[in-house]
């Protein structure tokens, strides 16, 4: 880059310092309206913020599990698309309560008869021809007023037309109900549409119905929820699979079809039982301590950048402060739900924030130590420190791409605030920090002192390919002292894992209690209360709007435990047994989620091991790394079973999180062993362990400032957040512990040994 005159260094600096104040003021006041719960506030999920809960009936006889199962799953899929915008997602929990009852709960609403309108009711669609076999009209026009949707009357009950065949399909023949436009290919005018695709039974069916309909020039009409929300003509018979329904007035009509087809195609009927509003499933503090942790995290992180770092670690703590007010502003804007993954998904891209930076400064030290010109050192040390860069964060961005696409609910929010911290971090990084420097050059800021501390200190070699054994004996030990912890557990009758009741469903008790208590009150003096009498700090808590109802949730309670429950709320509280019900209810993270979750995550490992074969041209790095990761999952999965640390939502997101951090710290290294092995006149296994151990000793510096960055911010976590907030704290830091050292001392002997062992070359 030319140098920058000081004039224009000047300019540079007043114009980002103007951008950060506008941003940090327009982010402050994000933040105090979140915390105040109106403005211009950040959206945010059921465990930080609480929203709206609709409990649901099944109309008609008693439902099988497998319908139940099934109607959940769907129900899940339909809110997210069609609550959801673009590509974020509503968080939003559904899971079973008794035998017949499904209950949904959407964060960040407050209007219960808003949401259902928006919603609608839940039941059977049908598709109806115009006649019967006989010709008998089954629906006939009644009046015209403009809107198909009023302008039609069913003219026999809805089951005599199931059962002479005039039902042609129902909301389970439909796989999917999209709206759209459709291009007029002579004018190439645009019209809105709704896109259907059957199932294969479907399509049979639709293609019969269609044949006949168009030859006598009939509809079929589409009747949901006791009316008809569209009555198309047919204008050729269907056969594919694919219709297109055409006519409507706007896209907003064209989505709200497309909507009640989505909603209809549930197994079951539902019936709106009742709405209510709760309150956040973490209390009330939940949030504010979460803000805390990181706000002091981030001073700590800019007073260390400044202190090892001088100049350019000045540079990279106001770029940092630039990156965070972005990351807020971009969750404000588009109304992306912030739960507690997602913060988890921001935790880790602060860290790779300043990894970027770490290994730029690295790069910029090491060439000063070459005697090279400050100006030299750092062009030159931002170029050799790009392809690190570049490698780690498209790796973690095609982890968070995959996520994002397969995942669902906790998966994806976590996917998507992974991905916006990551794009952020790189603009910041490659871009800000860069010119930031440059201004502070341009400004009279010089001096090689300024940039690095004893740049020609020589870096001292680790040992690590002599002592891999010990490495891959104690890591060995760890893992199996874990497997061991869950074997012992299974035998004794437990679950070898402590699955919360997100995994294994539970028991949820409504109390109406003797007056109104804040969630603080309820945190503090009640809940303490309910685990000593069931023995369970999982517990959920939620106050419903405008009473004194309180719900607890809690894992599965027997009848012992439930009446010993009663009689505490009794003897302490004044509740009489009319005040207090319990109902057993359902898993919220369900078996097709967690299917898709490990789908997801299986199909992320595979598409990062293939980019890293790509980027490295040998399997044995991408082997590597992803044994590496595999080590620190199994790792932190040890840390769970021997602390018996709950396991739940946020289990997903502290494993995803390890998986992140991981394969860009090892990444990290791995492209130094990489730009190291070209200047390897030989590769025999003295020189492949020198190779080694250089590379790791000239990036460890990095490795660990990283870590340190990243741990901190999880650390307050651990020290100020609420119990559910620690719980999720304390084995993230355990797995951004482990994940550096799995970079610095496993992954690396793990190439070693195999390229020791596969003699063919790169």
């Amino acid at each position: 880059m030319k140098n920058m005159k000081k004039s224009t260094g000047i300019v540079v600096l007043i114009a980002f310092l103007a951008i950060l104040s506008l941003l940090g003021y327009y982010s402050y006041t994000v933040i105090t309206s979140t915390l105040k719960g109106s403005g211009n506030n950040i959206k945010l999920g059921l465990d930080l913020a609480g929203g709206v809960s609709i409990t649901y009936e099944v109309v008609g006889e008693n439902p099988t599990d497998e319908q139940m199962a099934d109607t959940i799953y769907k129900l899940q899929q339909r809110i997210e698309s069609d609550l959801g915008e673009g590509n974020t997602t509503t968080e939003a929990s559904v899971y079973q309560v008794g035998s017949d009852r499904i209950t949904i709960e959407i964060p960040g609403v407050t209007d219960a008869n808003a949401l259902l309108e928006q919603l609608g009711t839940p039941g059977q669609l049908y598709f109806i021809a115009q006649t019967d076999s006989e010709g008998n009209q089954n629906y006939t026009r009644v009046n015209y007023t403009g809107d198909s949707k009023q302008d039609f009357q069913l003219n026999y009950p809805i089951e005599d037309l199931i059962a002479n065949g005039s039902v042609i399909l129902n909301g389970s023949d439909i796989s999917s109900s999209e709206a759209g436009y459709q291009t007029d290919s002579t004018t190439g005018a645009q019209s809105p549409v709704v896109d259907l695709v059957l199932s294969d039974k479907g399509a049979k069916a639709f293609g019969d119905a269609t044949t006949k309909a168009y030859a006598a020039g009939e509809s079929i009409g589409i009747y949901y929820d006791g009316k008809f929300v569209s009555v198309p003509s047919v204008n050729a018979a269907i056969t594919d699979g694919r219709c297109i329904i055409e006519g409507m007035g706007d896209y907003d009509a064209a989505a709200n079809l497309a909507s009640y087809i989505r909603i209809g195609g549930l197994d079951l009927e539902l019936r709106e039982l009742q709405s209510e509003i709760v309150g956040a499933q973490l209390g009330s503090d939940a949030l504010s301590t979460s803000l805390l942790a990181a706000g002091i995290g981030l001073i700590i992180v800019c007073i260390f950048l400044c202190i090892m770092y001088l100049a350019p670690g000045a540079a990279a703590s106001l770029a940092l402060l630039l990156y965070t007010t972005i990351v807020l502003s971009i969750l404000q804007l588009f109304e992306i739900t912030l739960t507690l993954p997602g913060i988890a998904g921001i935790i880790l891209s602060i860290g790779m924030a300043v990894d970027a930076n770490v290994i730029i400064f690295a790069r910029i030290k090491e060439e000063l130590a070459l005697s090279r010109s400050t100006r030299g050192a750092m062009d030159t040390g931002f170029q050799k420190a790009l392809s690190a860069i570049i490698d780690g964060n498209v790796t973690t961005l095609i982890a968070a791409a995959v996520l994002g696409v397969l995942g669902s609910g906790t998966v994806k929010g976590f996917a998507i605030t992974l991905a916006i911290g990551v794009i952020v971090s790189m603009f910041t990084a490659l871009f800000v920090t860069r010119l930031l420097l440059n201004s502070f050059y341009a400004l009279g800021i010089r001096d090689t002192k300024q940039y690095a501390r004893n740049p020609k200190k020589e870096v001292k070699i680790l040992n690590v390919i002599e002592k891999r054994k010990i490495f891959f004996i104690a890591s060995a030990a760890v893992i199996l002292l874990g497997v061991g912890a869950m074997g012992v557990q299974a035998a004794q009758g437990n679950h070898a894992l402590n699955f919360s009741l997100e995994f294994l469903g539970g028991t949820s008790t409504t109390v109406n209690l003797d007056k109104d208590y804040s969630l603080a009150e309820i945190d503090s003096e009640i809940v303490p209360k309910i685990s000593k009498v069931t023995g369970d700090n999982d517990i959920q808590t939620q106050k419903v709007d405008n009473g004194n109802a309180v719900i607890f949730k809690t894992r599965m309670l027997n009848v012992e435990e439930r009446e010993a429950l009663y009689n505490m709320f009794e003897t302490d509280y004044g509740v009489t047994d009319e005040g207090i019900s319990s109902e057993n209810i359902s898993s919220t993270i369900g078996s097709e989620m967690r299917r898709e979750s490990i789908v997801a995550v299986l199909v992320a490992a595979l598409f990062m091991l293939l980019y890293i074969w790509f980027r490295f041209k040998d399997i044995r790095f991408a082997a590597s790394a992803i044994a590496a990761l595999l080590h620190d999952v199994l790792v932190v999965l040890a840390v769970y079973s021997l602390a018996r640390i709950s396991v739940g939502s946020a289990f997903i997101a502290c494993m995803l999180t390890v998986i992140g951090y991981s394969v860009n710290d090892t990444i990290v290294i791995f492209d130094r062993v990489r730009e190291n092995i070209h200047s390897l006149k030989n590769q025999s296994e003295e020189s492949l362990t020198e190779l080694v151990d250089r590379s790791v000793s000239q990036t460890v510096g990095r490795s660990l400032s990283t870590s340190f960055t990243t741990a901190v911010t999880i650390l307050m976590l651990l020290i100020l957040g609420v119990s559910t907030i620690k719980e999720f704290a304390f084995p993230l830091l355990c797995g951004v512990l482990v994940g550096t050292y799995s970079s610095i001392f496993i992954a690396t002997a793990l190439w070693y040994v195999l390229k020791v062992k596969i003699k063919k070359q790169s």
